[in-house]
């Protein structure tokens, strides 16, 4: 794991606020149901270009050195249906920073500043997003739902059981209205707990 001090550039959140000086967080994982930050709206939304894969192996947070589970992060191609919250600017420095210890303490992500459409017909809106750093050493790309079903089960970390992770997605992502095929079909491989 990377532990670079970010530039201090990072952290300021005027370059990051979109047109109407709100800062817009997008969130396709554990930002849905645990976002960490207060927020004065949260709106269903859509990202072009990314979709949600588990293809970062955690070694700490769901999983360990010896036994990594997995995480979600967002890859290229596709789409990819979510939550943007959005931050006014008093608070954009305080979430920020919360948001780049959270998200960026690792060689995991990539912060990116991404276009992404309200549903609810907000429009388009900038939105700070995190794509998963393809050259990282924990990126693993596409696995098969078997393979990513195994790991799943089997990892444990400082954050809790894997399988919580999957599950908690999966069903805040359907309180929006949500499938993911993708998503659905590792969690059905999934052992029952007794």
């Amino acid at each position: 794991m990377s532990t670079a001090p970010l530039d201090p550039a990072d952290l300021d959140p005027a370059p990051l606020l979109d047109p109407d000086g709100s800062l817009y967080v997008f969130g396709y994982g554990s930002l849905i149901w645990k976002p960490g930050f207060d927020f004065d709206s949260a709106h269903p939304a859509l990202l072009r270009g990314f979709h949600r894969r588990f293809c970062i192996w955690s070694r700490s947070y769901r999983g360990t050195p010896e036994v990594p589970g997995l995480v979600l992060g967002l890859d290229r191609g596709g789409s990819c249906r979510g939550l943007v919250f959005r931050v006014a600017a008093p608070r954009a420095a305080e979430v920020l920073a919360y948001l780049n210890e959270r998200e960026m303490s690792g060689d995991v992500y990539h912060r990116r500043l991404l276009p992404v459409r309200l549903l609810d017909g907000g429009g388009v809106r900038r939105a700070v997003t995190f794509v998963a750093d393809r050259r990282a050493g924990s990126y693993c790309g596409a696995l098969e739902p078997d393979a990513a079903a195994a790991a799943i089960a089997r990892g444990h970390g400082v954050m809790g059981p894997n399988r919580d992770y999957l599950l908690n997605t999966v069903a805040h992502l359907r309180e929006l209205g949500v499938r993911d095929a993708g998503l659905d079909r590792i969690a059905a491989l999934l052992e029952p707990v007794e």
